[in-house]
C-alpha cells in the first residue's frame, strides 16, 4: 500500500511538471513567432492530455508487472 501511495505522489508531481513544460514551450514558440503558433485550446488540451494519458500507460504497466 505504501508503494502505490508513493506512485501516485510522485507521478501526479511528475505529470504536472510534464504537462507544465509543454505549455511553457508552446508559449514561448508563439513568443518568438509573434502570433500563436496552435490556439490556446488545442495548447491546453495537449498540455493535458498528453501527461494524463502517460500516466495511466505508466500505471497500467506498473500493475500488471506487480501481477
Amino acid at each position: 500500500m505504501k508503494h502505490k501511495n508513493l506512485f501516485w505522489i510522485f507521478a501526479i508531481l511528475q505529470y504536472t511538471l510534464l504537462g507544465t513544460i509543454l505549455f511553457l514551450i508552446f508559449h514561448s514558440l508563439s513568443e518568438i513567432h509573434g502570433e500563436r503558433i496552435i490556439g490556446l485550446d488545442t495548447q491546453l488540451f495537449l498540455c493535458i492530455a498528453f501527461p494524463l494519458f502517460s500516466l495511466l500507460v505508466k500505471y497500467i504497466s506498473l500493475k500488471n508487472t506487480q501481477a
